[in-house]
């Protein structure tokens, strides 16, 4: 068991090095197309729009440029270092996690930018403000809501690191 659980514990933060490697690039390899396709479909349904590059959209003769932040890929990798540094999850519970924080932080994020494009042009004057509450305040409670779901939903017990690092002390043999 000790054995198993320690394999099992450096495969998790091995996968959360692997991740981060190349400032989170595979976040925003996936992520960043399906948001501004996403974007622009559902924009698409109410005005004209217009995608002049892989990364910029024109609305009602605006530009809209999707940088990194916009995806949020730092907010998908705390996600993930919350169910991968967590113990004592099967494997295939952990997939749907993973998969149920991902899916429920992509809606919640397409929504956000669906919202900053109404403020830009229904109150410019507001979107500085209402990008910069997004930003700083909103985005960090969404991780924390989902993941709170997440360990509702999924029947999770253990704590982030702190389980792992109990779990360490126990089987060590320097216990005192």
């Amino acid at each position: 068991m000790k054995n198993n659980f320690v394999l099992q514990m450096f495969l998790r933060y091995l996968i959360l090095i692997l991740v981060s490697l190349g400032n989170l690039y595979i976040f925003y390899l996936i992520f960043k197309p399906l948001t501004i396709y996403s974007v622009y479909f559902l924009s698409n349904i109410f005005t004209p729009v217009v995608l002049i590059s892989k990364d910029i959209l024109i609305i009602h003769d605006s530009g809209f440029k999707f940088i990194e932040a916009c995806v949020a890929g730092s907010a998908y990798y705390l996600l993930l270092i919350l169910n991968l540094s967590t113990p004592k999850i099967q494997l295939k519970t952990r997939i749907k996690a993973i998969f149920f924080s991902f899916a429920a932080f992509f809606i919640i994020n397409l929504i956000r930018v669906i919202i900053l494009v109404l403020v830009f042009f229904t109150s410019p004057d507001s979107f500085v403000l209402t990008h910069k509450l997004f930003w700083y305040a909103l985005s960090t409670l969404f991780v924390v809501l989902i993941w709170i779901a997440e360990t509702k939903i999924f029947q999770i017990k253990a704590i982030p690191i702190y389980s792992d690092i109990v779990s360490l002390k126990k089987i060590s043999i320097l216990k005192n």
